[in-house]
């Protein structure tokens, strides 16, 4: 018998308030540095430093209800500013001078296809105003894609925007969510000047508290447990066996204790916070000698799907 765990949960999953699962950010260098001259001191020239970049994606789009683990940064650009960072990819496009974007425009239209065709994540952040994307990211969408658009303050005012800069509109129409970052917070970043834990505050917003993980893990721990003693056996059961072949987490089970913990401490997990909360959670269904010796044996590893056990 093939079971499907937590199938119970499929209407939750359609949810619109908060969405999880695994992401990619396609982000146009050119783009990124201009955004982060919108309403914001000068100071974002050509060198930048990215060393902050998943930390404030990760927050924006957490702030829009999208609990998602950000995998992977793909970073387009045609200079080159000297860091190799994890999870950071550069990919080299010509200068918008010599061909306006094309090579640009081709590069990213390629890895979107690429990533909507393989079911490679769940979602797509996108860091563009080109409107020439705007049936690259249809089609992806229709494959079944969540497509999320990142932008500035005036993404609020819809209307305005369409009348102000069209083009950029009808790009942030089409996204499944608008992920809007302030622009003085991106500047900052960018030059190097904020910790990740702020990165991804809104103007005026109150500073966030810097992460102790040891509390953290406190926290977790409770939350965790006490959703396991309320578990039924049958699902316990299930989600043991999911864990010893896999290191991913089930995605309802990842989505329902992201949002416990959320209603705990009254915000999102950052990065490392989700880390820890799913190392957590294997230490408390399979115990910690069985959590540091499990494997992924199957290609829902890597990917963090639910796995399908057979008896």
């Amino acid at each position: 018998m093939k079971r499907e765990y937590f199938s119970s949960f499929k209407q939750e999953r359609r949810s619109p308030e908060s969405r999880g699962g695994t992401c990619i950010a396609l982000v146009d260098a050119r783009f990124l540095i201009w955004l982060a001259q919108q309403n914001a001191n000068p100071g974002v020239g050509e060198m930048v430093n990215r060393q902050g970049l998943m930390g404030l994606l990760s927050q924006a789009m957490a702030q829009v209800g999208l609990d998602v683990d950000l995998q992977r940064v793909y970073w387009y650009t045609d200079r080159s500013d000297g860091l190799y960072l994890d999870d950071q990819i550069v990919r080299w496009v010509q200068t918008h001078d010599v061909d306006g974007g094309a090579s640009m425009l081709r590069a990213v239209g390629q890895d979107l296809a690429q990533l909507a065709q393989t079911h490679a994540c769940d979602h797509v952040l996108m860091a563009t105003d080109d409107e020439r994307f705007l049936n690259d990211i249809d089609a992806a969408q229709l494959r079944g894609l969540s497509v999320h658009v990142l932008a500035d303050e005036s993404a609020r005012n819809m209307p305005q925007m369409m009348k102000s800069d069209p083009g950029w509109g009808r790009v942030l129409a089409q996204a499944d969510r608008r992920v809007v970052v302030n622009a003085q917070a991106l500047s900052e970043m960018l030059q190097g000047k904020l910790p990740a834990s702020l990165m991804a505050l809104p103007h005026g917003a109150p500073s966030a508290p810097v992460e102790n993980l040891e509390e953290v893990r406190q926290t977790i721990t409770e939350v965790i447990t006490s959703w396991w003693d309320e578990e039924p056996e049958d699902l316990r059961e299930d989600l043991r066996d999911a864990l010893q072949v896999s290191r991913g987490v089930p995605q309802e089970v990842d989505r329902q204790l992201l949002l416990r913990m959320r209603h705990r401490l009254t915000r999102a997990l950052s990065l490392n916070e989700k880390k820890l909360l799913r190392e957590v959670l294997r230490n408390v269904v399979l115990g910690p000698a069985a959590a540091s010796t499990a494997t992924a044996v199957s290609p829902a590893a890597l990917t963090g799907l639910p796995v399908d056990i057979e008896d």
